[in-house]
């Protein structure tokens, strides 16, 4: 582990957190990082799963005054979203990755194209405002099925989050933004539950990687709650379509 390499990646794992935090993503900035330093592609998702936990509980602690006010919600979703990212860690263990190498560019355009008709989708249901009930079982679903495929791989995981969210809850985008990284952070711990006992984790890396993703994570909420609705929405699309490319290209 080289001062070069260290530095690249504590850079890389800074932005990263901001991305998490910000719209979704961050760690399919950190995965072809650790490609880079040599490190085989099981040893690589796992060992950015794990490193990825410290953005979303720094996103978390600078987002947590749009939590108020969410209690019955999270209380419905964070089981959810603790099962599903502990099935998706187990199932990575014991399945070939080929299927997901496959879908996970669909899935993240999808969610981009999702967030992209957010407005229209709303229109299309009643125009719902904020504390409207949600719409509990698609809802629940949606995050079952999003943590899912967190736990399996965790590339996206908050762009896929955010625009199931902006359709299945009816809130504003910054109080479901900080509900998006709190889910992270609770499909991070279930899926570092699972690797910590049975996956190659370099945990070197992760002490570089981590204390970064904190730092970014924590920034990062700080200028989310600070962008409109707008342009929070399109840099989700924006981010989500470049990260699609990216998966396709590769």
């Amino acid at each position: 582990m080289s001062a070069a390499q260290m530095t690249l990646l504590a850079l890389v794992g800074v932005i990263s957190g901001a991305a998490n935090a910000i719209a979704g993503g961050g760690s399919l900035i950190v995965f072809p990082a650790l490609l880079a330093v040599g490190l085989p592609p099981l040893d690589a998702n796992v060992t950015n799963s794990i490193a990825q936990w410290p953005s979303y509980f720094g996103a978390t602690v600078g987002q947590r005054a749009d939590l108020q006010g969410q209690a019955a919600r999270l209380r419905l979703v964070v089981p959810l979203a603790a099962a599903g990212a502990f099935t998706g860690a187990v199932l990575l263990l014991v399945l070939s990755s080929a299927v997901f190498d496959t879908v996970v560019p669909v899935l993240v355009l999808a969610a981009s194209a999702l967030m992209a008709l957010q407005p229209r989708i709303t229109h299309w249901t009643g125009d719902p405002q904020p504390g409207d009930p949600d719409r509990t079982v698609a809802l629940g679903l949606s995050v079952f099925v999003a943590t899912l495929y967190g736990g399996y791989f965790g590339g996206a995981l908050g762009i896929i989050m955010m625009a199931l969210l902006a359709v299945t809850a009816n809130d504003t985008l910054r109080r479901l933004n900080a509900v998006k990284v709190a889910l992270s952070m609770v499909a991070a711990t279930a899926a570092l539950a699972v690797f910590a006992l049975g996956a190659p984790v370099h945990w070197g890396w992760v002490a570089v990687i981590g204390p970064a993703t904190l730092v970014g994570g924590y920034a990062g909420a700080k200028i989310a709650q600070r962008m409109h609705a707008a342009v929070l929405r399109w840099s989700v699309v924006v981010l989500g379509v470049a990260v699609g490319a990216y998966l396709v290209v590769t």
